[in-house]
């Protein structure tokens, strides 16, 4: 093929341009994500039952849809929490799992389960949302002149603005954390009594006078020959006014009088519900948050949202404007921009090196224009496998700068080489440096394909990042060899121009004074490599003792997941004791938002009040503190640093706990970094035995040292009235046990009866007791119901109250009770030595409870077990295609044996600036593998090739290392060069770049230092051949 080219350069350049002009046409059409979909599809369903306690949820709800859903094709795991009034239960599938076909599944599977659910229930209505974990964004309303409050404006967003966000292209769910407008029938229970009357008198007077009626028409067909005219006929059934509901009539007395709604009650147009409240920078306002659907574009899906809200903003009434204070997307764009300027950092300094090295800028063009080709090839190739421009595929392009100009400059030196020893002209000298150094770049070409292939195989969510990785890597060195055997040899038989004999490198000036260093340091490696060969027993001990230390050293290495970046955001999640009011939550949120306003690098800070990652109520709320640019803050208003000064702040706190974290690595992989596990009671021990478990657990994590703020993520046992009902005195006074259940759950807990007309929009009409007299346990025993005889009977005729403890919020995990416990490794330590240490504490808890990972913390226990299986079969797989390519099952052996070297300086590297062993390391050892062996290809091919000639093998294998030590250590300067970017990252993404630069430079230095090794492990190989063969 090489000799096809190099008499053809025309159609050379012809197959280049082609791929030029695909990878520009592509790049337009690629999604820029921060990681490809690692999280696996979730599914969540909401079911709202008003009034019920999460006991009461749990048993008549979750447990029933939790039974249907078990069966769930592909279900990975799934989870449920209780509380009062709502129950949440999600789904999470398999990677991979068709997020459609899975909602679907879920759906089938709830109407099998809907007629066994209450009825309150089914009338409230089951949502079914495709979801990611987290929040993509948090949008707000903010009425500039105060003619708008919070309902109005969480109305006008219920109207006009959360459909249009729905139906955008990657909202899995947009939620409203305010409500829309509803008809209020707030009764007095007092008054209900003098009228002899009970809330469901109200209840059913308002089902019976608000319907609609369909009355037909006049004149409609069959009819009389005679008709002349059709109408229809129109009956005014529902009542749109507060006033109409008022004087809904309830009872009619016999004098003619009657009682009216309007006499017992307060009708209004208030809010569907109060749960929620939100606050932007310590003002009133009203907010929605966006969550992207399973699969979906953070950074599409975003601009979007926000071209959308400045087209809606045109309509929105005088004095209203919106503002987006949180939103993940920057972090992406960022983080990609930085990658995409490491890039052309890289390109920059290599073609420096190679310059330096080539010392001609014909010869050091040729690579110049050989690497973009690659690089546009491999963007075309992601686009046809559905890929997306995301760090991985950018880190993989970054770490190819390297190796794409491998396979261009072996060729340029060599044929320079034999230009100026053999005085041949450019085109006879390519024609023999192709057929000299062929076999070695599609030898170095299968063994780091072959390194890279095994990674795109792996299963589940760390298998998405491996793929990604792999498969952009092994394009680019296609590209590169295949480029290497057409365009590089056309470009040399054209461009180069012939050497006169003698004038090899420049003797003069910087060129010269480096060549006469080189030259001597090249005298001083082939000295080595003759000493190391006559004393190659010594250097085998001595590589069977650096094998040793990397054990020693791998062994010891912490063991992570990703690292943690610096997103431009914190979360802070807001606890008060059970039972506090939302007043007593203000006070608290007021004192967050002081502590952030003195922070320099805080951007602005929006809390969601009645709702954090513990559960939701009076006493939780969650804040969103957005930072300034990455460019606006120096190392001390890094995220972690605002954090942990914040955590510190909130010691102070008297009435609540308090904990800002950073986000997880990946967006879906549950809700802030650290570790998260569920504590499940397996073997049926009680709730009162697990919450026994959960603080001993939190108590000895407090005296780890490898742990740090651990807390349980669940709401704290909240005081409950327990009403015990005597039914005998029941019965005895003519009162139903379902009456009785009726009408707390009307004055209590609201009952949502039908709908009205309101400004073009159905809306709720919701009854239920004033606040005054729902305050007090005495209030609620005063109620009254009417018994089997027409009298009216209070509560506390046959009802006692006591006040008791019990679960806000009840969680199922797998079916098991459980509870979330989350934190974070103290400094020092990596999440996976904290995970250990949390494990180690769990089996010291009694018998029948047991834990689960979740989230990010199952992707890196599944991450490290997959890691020993990868390496091992990567090296498997290099081993057979180095034996099929040699046609030996010794030569790979000489191949194979350098690689723990540069492995060992992975190590090394890392251990020394303090990181862990992640997913990036692991991603960065493989490479380390591929270009270990890579050096040493270039050695044993050719010390193979004069040996089959007739050389002695001691000089066939000095003579090699001393032709190849230029190439290899002008790609492997180049590489080292080219991966330095990644290495000193700052800023946004830098924890990744840092993470996966720092083992791969500290491998390949290790690597080409180990070049004295490899003539030792030829030769010693060769002679065991020859012993065995003889």
């Amino acid at each position: 093929m090489p000799h096809f080219f190099i008499d053809r350069p025309v159609f050379a350049w012809v197959v280049a341009l082609f791929i030029l002009l695909a990878g520009i046409l592509a790049i337009p059409q690629l999604p820029v994500a921060q990681y490809p979909n690692v999280a696996p599809p979730k599914i969540e369903i909401v079911a709202t039952y008003p009034g019920a306690s999460a006991q009461t949820i749990d048993q008549s709800v979750v447990s029933l849809i939790e039974q249907e859903l078990n069966g769930a094709d592909h279900l990975l795991y799934f989870e449920s929490q209780s509380s009062l009034g709502t129950a949440t239960i999600s789904a999470t599938f398999q990677p991979g799992t068709n997020p459609e076909m899975a909602q679907v599944d879920v759906q089938n599977r709830l109407k099998a389960v809907e007629p066994r659910l209450p009825a309150a229930v089914t009338q409230q209505g089951l949502q079914v949302e495709k979801v990611s974990a987290g929040f993509l964004l948090l949008a707000t309303l903010t009425s500039t002149d105060g003619k708008y409050d919070e309902t109005a404006l969480s109305d006008y967003l219920a109207r006009n603005v959360m459909n249009e966000i729905k139906r955008l292209d990657g909202v899995g769910k947009a939620q409203l954390y305010g409500a829309e407008r509803a008809l209020r029938i707030w009764i007095d229970p007092q008054k209900l009594v003098g009228f002899n009357l009970t809330a469901a008198d109200v209840n059913a007077a308002v089902a019976a006078q608000n319907a609609q009626v369909s009355a037909g028409s006049i004149g409609d067909l069959p009819g009389p020959s005679t008709q002349e005219i059709t109408a229809a006929v129109l009956v005014k059934g529902q009542l749109s006014t507060p006033q109409e509901f008022a004087d809904i009539v309830l009872r009619a007395n016999p004098d003619g009088s009657t009682v009216r709604i309007g006499d017992v009650a307060r009708v209004e147009i208030g809010s569907q519900d109060y749960q929620f409240s939100t606050r932007l920078n310590g003002k009133t306002t009203t907010a929605f948050a966006v969550q992207l659907s399973p699969g979906a574009n953070a950074l599409k899906t975003a601009t979007l949202v926000r071209a959308k809200m400045d087209e809606l903003a045109r309509y929105f009434p005088a004095g209203v404007e919106y503002k987006i204070p949180y939103d993940t997307s920057p972090f992406v764009k960022v983080s990609i921009t930085k990658v995409v300027h490491t890039l052309l950092e890289a390109m920059a300094l290599v073609f420096a090196v190679m310059f330096l090295f080539l010392q001609n800028i014909r010869y050091t063009l040729i690579p110049a224009l050989v690497v973009p080709v690659a690089l546009m090839g491999t963007f075309a190739t992601m686009l046809a496998l559905g890929f997306s421009i995301n760090v991985l595929t950018m880190f993989g392009m970054v770490l190819a700068i390297g190796i794409l100009v491998d396979d261009a400059i072996v060729v340029v030196e060599n044929v320079e080489r034999i230009m100026a020893h053999e005085g041949l002209p450019p085109k006879e000298a390519t024609r023999k440096a192709m057929g000299q150094i062929g076999g070695a770049i599609i030898g170095i070409t299968l063994v780091l394909v072959a390194v890279f292939i095994p990674m795109a195989f792996m299963p589940g969510s760390v298998g998405v990042i491996y793929q990604q990785f792999s498969l952009s890597m092994a394009t680019s060195i296609l590209f590169s060899a295949f480029l290497a055997l057409t365009l590089t040899p056309a470009l040399c038989a054209t461009l180069l121009k012939p050497i006169a004999p003698g004038e090899h490198h420049a003797k003069g000036g910087f060129f010269g004074w480096f060549n006469r260093r080189f030259e001597q340091m090249s005298d001083g490696y082939q000295g080595w490599v003759v000493s190391a060969l006559k004393r190659s027993g010594r250097y085998m001990l001595l590589f069977g003792l650096l094998v040793a230390l990397l054990g020693l050293l791998f062994s010891r290495l912490p063991a992570s997941f990703l690292p943690v970046e610096d997103q431009g955001y914190t979360i802070t999640d807001i606890q008060l004791p059970a039972g506090a009011s939302k007043n007593r939550t203000v006070k608290v949120v007021e004192q967050i938002e002081a502590n952030n306003a003195t922070e320099a690098g805080v951007g602005d800070t929006t809390m969601i009040l009645g709702f954090s990652f513990s559960g939701s109520g009076q006493n939780a709320a969650l804040a969103f503190t957005t930072l300034k640019d990455w460019s606006q803050r120096s190392a001390e208003d890094s995220a972690a640093a605002i954090a942990e000064r914040a955590n510190y702040a909130f010691t102070e706190l008297k009435d609540a706990v308090a904990y800002a974290i950073l986000p997880p690595p990946v967006d879906g992989l549950g809700t802030s970094s650290g570790f998260e596990f569920r504590l499940q009671d397996r073997g049926g021990v009680g709730h009162p035995v697990l919450m026994q478990a959960r603080t001993e657990l939190l108590d000895a994590a407090k005296k780890s040292k490898v742990l740090a703020n651990v807390r349980e993520s669940a709401l704290a046992e909240a005081p409950q009235v327990q009403l015990e009902v005597d039914r005998k005195q029941a019965n005895a006074l003519g009162v139903s046990f379902a009456d009785i259940g009726g009408i707390l759950s009307t004055a209590l807990g609201s009952t949502y009866v039908n709908d009205f007309p309101n400004q073009g929009r159905m809306q709720r009409v919701v009854i239920q007791a004033e606040g005054d007299q729902r305050a007090q346990v005495e209030d609620l025993l005063k109620i009254h119901v009417r018994n089997s005889s027409g009298k009216m009977v209070p509560l506390s005729a046959f009802v006692q109250a006591r006040w008791t403890q019990g679960p806000a919020q009840l969680t199922r995990y797998n079916g098991y009770p459980a509870i979330s416990i989350s934190g974070e490794s103290a400094p020092g330590y990596s999440t996976g030595q904290a995970m250990e240490e949390m494990e180690r504490l769990v089996q010291q808890l009694p018998r029948g409870l047991g834990m689960e990972w979740t989230g990010l913390s199952l992707q890196e226990r599944l991450s490290g077990a997959q890691a020993p299986m990868l390496l091992a079969l990567s090296l498997l797989v290099v081993f057979l295609c180095l034996a099929a390519l040699y046609e030996s099952w010794s030569i790979p052996t000489s191949v194979l044996l350098v690689v723990p070297l540069g492995v060992l300086g992975a190590v090394l590297a890392v251990t020394l600036r303090g990181m862990p062993n992640d997913v990036f390391f692991k991603v960065g050892l493989i490479t380390i593998i591929g270009l270990s062996a890579k050096n040493a290809i270039l050695i044993i091919e050719f010390a193979k090739s004069l040996y089959d000639e007739g050389h002695d093998l001691l000089e066939a294998t000095v003579q090699a290392a001393r032709l190849r030590l230029r190439p290899i250590i002008m790609t492997s300067l180049a590489f080292i060069l080219g991966v330095v970017p990644l290495a000193i990252a700052t800023g946004a993404s830098s924890a990744s770049q840092q993470a996966i630069g720092t083992g791969v430079i500290g491998g390949m230095i290790s690597a080409t230092l180990a070049v004295v090794f490899v003539p030792v492990f030829f030769v010693v190989v060769m002679k065991r051949v020859r012993r065995k063969a003889s």
